[in-house]
Formats: C-alpha cells, structure tokens, sequence
C-alpha cells in the first residue's frame, strides 16, 4: 500500500497553499492512504483553557467543509480526527473517508490538561477500547496523539496482527525527538508500522515532522520544513506475534515456567 504523511498548518492562506501542494503530491505519487494532523484544516482550539461554544461549533462547520473537499487527494482512503458532537457531548473523533462515504472511528479518550493543551477542557473522553478498522486489505488502529503512549495497546495489536498504527498528531517541535522515539517503540512493540503526520505552525506549538516507521523501527519515510510531504510503499506485514520482542509478551507464547537443564 503506497502511504502519505503530512505536516499541514491551519492558518488559511498557508493552508491553502499547502493543500494545492499535498493533492499535487498524492496524485503525482499516486498514494492509496493518505494521513492527515489531528484536527486538520481547524484552528487548535485546545490551546485555550475555556471551552466556547461559538468558537466549537464554526470548527464543526469548517471541518465539515473540508470533509467534502477530501476527494481532491485522489486517494482510495483518508484518515484524520474532527469535532463532532455526540447528544450534546464535544468529541476528538476519528474517521476514516472514502469515494463510498465516511466511516467514523474512535473517539480520543486519553485528554491532556495542562497550560497549552487544554484537552480535557474542550473534548468529553470518548472510546477506550482501541479496535482494528481496515482500509482495503489493511488492518489498522488509531492511537490519537497523546495515545500513542497507550503501550498497553501495543500487546494487543500484535496478538491480532495489526498492520499499522495511524497516529494524527498536535505536537509541539521541541518535542520532536520524544515522539520520534515512541513512534519507533509503537511500531517493534506491535510489528506493525507506525505512521503519522503532525501539525505545523509558525509558533513551534505545532512542529510537523509526520513518520512512517517499520515493524523494526526503520524510520523509512520524515516530513520537514522543506519536504512537508512523505510517501512510501508499504509492504503490509504477515504475523509477527512470534518475532522479538512481541513473543515474550504474547499470551499465546508464554508459559507458566520455563526451564531448561
């Protein structure tokens, strides 16, 4: 499967910009995935201690808006986060577009609270289960941002042969180092590869830098300032539930006591 991650920013002149670039992109590559920041195209609302409906309610109108603009990617699968309001509960929800329609996923339920990302303050948690969605013969979970250090899912996705782990992002450039490292733990933790694309802005609060990293931890695709887009063919994995490390943690492999005279 051909594979793009992303760095995009939200301003919209700079978005405009960049999403004329990045459908360029997609098309000239011919990509069959695309993954876009979380909460693409909106502006950080999270950014803000105090929740305002206003401000909430024209984030749901515009994303919408770009829901519908999706199609100029020319990709068989998009996958993102939006705001989307569930009986009167604001969620950070996953979803995963196609020509057949739009298919929502899990919603974040890990939520920062703390100066900067205010999380907490502007989104209900939503899911806690971490199931596996395919996009054509691929077999993927999404793991939001912060979620990415949910290592207990990692046993998990192993155990059912997860191929890859789709990661939008919010973070912060002087953090680019630690989320690099968490992305390589991801993807040897679970054999699955591990990608992501992160948002950019002019500030550092957003820093881009999107990976697509193989079950070995082979970083084999970066986004950066000046290459704001990565694509890669990616060989979708067989089992690797008995490889090292995932076996010693495997339930199928493991035995009450094991010794050897």
């Amino acid at each position: 499967m051909r594979v793009t991650v992303c760095e995009l920013p939200h301003e919209p002149e700079a978005l405009a910009d960049a999403w004329a670039a990045l459908c360029e992109h997609t098309v000239r590559h011919a990509s069959e995935l695309v993954l876009l920041p979380e909460f693409a195209m909106v502006e950080p609302l999270w950014q803000d201690e105090i929740f305002d409906m206003e401000r909430w309610t024209s984030a749901q109108s515009l994303s919408d808006v770009w829901l519908h603009r999706l199609g100029e990617l020319h990709a068989e699968h998009v996958v993102g986060t939006r705001p989307v309001t569930i009986n009167g509960r604001p969620f950070n929800q996953g979803f995963l577009w196609s020509a057949a329609g739009l298919t929502p996923l899990r919603r974040k339920f890990y939520l920062p609270d703390e100066p900067g990302s205010w999380e907490a303050r502007w989104f209900d948690r939503g899911d806690p289960d971490f199931p596996d969605y395919r996009a054509g013969t691929c077999s993927f979970a999404l793991n939001i941002c912060t979620e990415l250090w949910a290592l207990e899912t990692y046993t998990a996705y192993a155990a059912r042969g997860v191929q890859m782990i789709l990661s939008p992002r919010a973070t912060a450039a002087a953090t680019t180092s630690k989320w690099l490292s968490v992305g390589v733990v991801a993807a040897v933790r679970s054999g699955a590869f591990s990608v992501s694309s992160n948002r950019v802005d002019p500030t550092g609060a957003c820093g881009g830098v999107g990976w697509i990293i193989d079950p070995s931890g082979t970083i084999v695709a970066q986004t950066s300032g000046n290459a704001p887009f990565a694509t890669a063919d990616v060989t979708l994995p067989a089992s690797t539930r008995d490889d090292y490390p995932r076996y010693v943690f495997s339930r199928l492999r493991q035995r009450d006591h094991v010794r050897v005279w």
